[in-house]
């Protein structure tokens, strides 16, 4: 039941970004979704609207938990490479001296037994589940299938850097306080979490390839919130930026003319090997046939970094966002690339963490770690850390 549900999603979110996003098919069928989704747009925007004036008037009630809270975020869905700049974040501020907790939704985790949940609900009672811990800063304890993808490459990735789980991140960030004594609280895709405030810093990142999708909010578009929301920025990432941005920043400066606006571009390290964690540097890749298998929500940029480092790409497959891999899809990606003559398989780190075992490995297959490089505003980054370390 539940790989058909999984299908079901895919399915439909093939959909979307065929009709919807990129706008490929002109049928009636079509059509006639782009234009009920249109209407589902204005239905969204004034629930938009509502609850913000909602916590405006104090009806719905924010809270504070007297230590530093960075929300890090984006006004579209999924694709703007934000868990690089949540890392990076962290790892500045933990090397500044702060004891920092990553607080995640976990996007696609294991979620609470649906028995647990009703419970819940008929005794209206509080949910007393504590938060998922990823890591506790000393050591990895959950996979990714119970993490999620990204507070698990998080947790892999940083080290002496609380990571945990929770939908309810005020629960999960007094969690934080409370048992591992962190003073500063990272949201990860925290823009639209208004329940936690205090001393709060909000970032936002806008990629410089689809800055604002196709300026339709949801279900029309990628858009979560109106692009006049970028008013309550204090910072603003340009990501995989081509340094070509000057229109891009006159729309941003009259969205937001005091936040600071920095340049950055997804910069790669070195290439690890899936299964046997061995690390080669970027030039392995130089006039060598590879084929790339990714799961991501904008894998065209994933692709063209691997010929930029001189690579051949001979076969690429792509599945949808957050897809979970299974053992079969593997073995079929490397009998078609080998049938190509590939010689390797690139993934991203965000996919390889949710490969299974395999039985074989006729092909290796590597994965392409990157980090956050700014190319613009670097200074402004460190007053931005500067500052919150000494607010």
């Amino acid at each position: 039941m539940r790989e058909y549900f999984r299908a079901w999603a895919e399915a439909l979110e093939k959909f979307f970004l065929e009709v919807v996003i990129f706008e490929e098919r002109h049928d009636f069928r079509a059509k006639l979704t782009r234009t009920v989704l249109f209407g589902g747009s204005k239905v969204f925007q004034v629930a938009i609207k509502l609850r913000r004036w909602l916590y405006n008037v104090r009806i719905f009630r924010d809270k504070t938990l007297g230590v530093q809270v960075i929300a890090i975020g984006n006004l579209t869905l999924g694709g703007t490479g934000k868990t690089p700049v949540v890392e990076k974040f962290a790892r500045a501020l933990r090397d500044a001296g702060r004891n920092v907790a990553i607080l995640s939704r976990g996007y696609r985790s294991k979620p609470v037994p649906l028995h647990t949940k009703i419970l819940n609900k008929i005794l209206l009672r509080e949910d007393q589940t504590p938060p998922r811990i990823v890591s506790d800063g000393k050591s990895l304890l959950l996979d990714s299938e119970m993490a999620g993808d990204e507070p698990y490459m998080l947790a892999s990735n940083l080290k002496d850097v609380v990571v945990l789980v929770d939908k309810d991140r005020v629960k999960s960030g007094r969690y934080a306080i409370e048992k591992f004594g962190c003073d500063t609280l990272l949201l990860d895709d925290g823009f639209q979490y208004w329940d936690l405030q205090g001393r709060r810093h909000d970032v936002v990142l806008i990629d410089r390839q689809q800055p604002f999708g196709n300026e339709h909010l949801l279900p029309r578009g990628t858009l979560r919130e109106p692009p006049s929301h970028l008013a309550r920025a204090q910072t603003i990432f340009i990501t995989k930026s081509d340094g070509n941005t000057a229109e891009l920043r006159k729309r941003i400066n009259k969205l937001n003319p005091t936040a600071a606006v920095i340049e950055c571009v997804h910069h790669p390290l070195y290439f690890e090997d899936v299964f046997s964690g061995e690390r080669v540097g970027l030039d392995f890749l130089a006039g060598k046939r590879v084929a790339s298998l990714s799961g991501i929500a904008q894998p065209e940029s994933f692709e063209q970094s691997l010929v930029k480092l001189g690579a051949e790409l001979l076969y690429s497959k792509r599945f949808t966002d957050h897809h979970r891999f299974t053992q079969q899809e593997i073995l079929n990606a490397i009998n078609r690339s080998k049938k190509r003559q590939a010689e390797i398989i690139v993934t991203t780190q965000k996919d390889a963490v949710r490969f299974p075992k395999i039985d074989r490995r006729d092909l290796p297959i590597y994965f392409m770690r990157v980090e956050i490089q700014i190319m613009n505003g670097a200074n402004d980054f460190q007053d931005c850390v500067r500052k919150i370390c000494f607010r």
